[in-house]
């Protein structure tokens, strides 16, 4: 995916640059200093939207086009318009580490046939990999889960071949429960207990004999 970006004077007021569709944005790598540049906010909203942060981004407008990712993108707190985006520039031959989002797809039959409940332990899962092979997501087939006994565990993904994991293996990504393992007891309400102590005092005077 390609985004054409421009160079930023450090001087440049920010506040203006949002007034006319622009979006302040950084890109910077291992071993490159940061260079200001602008982005059209309509064109990254839609680019963000469609790759989000695992995805390589070919940048142009510079001189010298930049292979990076989408590191950090500061959202306003009410509209939730890009306020200022980092993206960080990936040399050659350099791996890089990222969480990659997880889409679970199909029917579980012990969801649909015996009324479980899923469960899915995780949402994302990082990995570090050879930018060229870095997946937008990682699909998890819950239609494996077919008991209560089923599990799908990190090992049971299908991940790039140059993929290097940060945890166990073994870990839990999803699963299935029983309705009854998902139902909560209600809480104690404290006030009732305490009445309910009074009360049985109150029954244990009255029925003593009087002396």
């Amino acid at each position: 995916m390609e985004l054409t970006v421009e160079k930023r004077d450090k001087t440049t007021n920010v506040k203006e640059l949002r007034r006319t569709g622009k979006v302040p944005a950084v890109v910077y790598g291992r071993s490159e200093e940061s260079t200001p540049i602008t982005v059209d906010r309509k064109v990254f909203e839609k680019l963000f939207h469609e790759a989000g942060e695992s995805t390589v981004i070919t940048l142009k407008g510079l001189g010298v086009v930049k292979e990076a990712l989408i590191n950090e993108v500061a959202l306003h707190p009410v509209s939730g318009a890009p306020m200022h985006v980092d993206f960080y520039a990936i040399e050659k031959g350099q791996t890089v580490t990222v969480s990659v989002p997880l889409e679970f797809e199909g029917v579980s039959p012990a969801v649909k046939d015996l009324g479980g409940v899923l469960v899915k332990v995780m949402h994302e899962l990082e990995i570090e990999c050879e930018p060229k092979d870095l997946p937008q997501q990682i699909v998890v087939d819950i239609s494996k889960l077919k008991t209560f006994d089923d599990q799908i565990t990190v090992k049971d993904l299908s991940l790039p071949a140059s993929a290097k994991l940060s945890i166990d293996p073994d870990e839990v990504v999803a699963l299935v429960n029983t309705i009854a393992d998902e139902v909560e007891s209600a809480p104690l309400d404290i006030s009732q207990i305490g009445s309910s102590v009074e009360r049985g005092k109150k029954e244990e005077e009255a029925a003593e004999p009087a002396e």
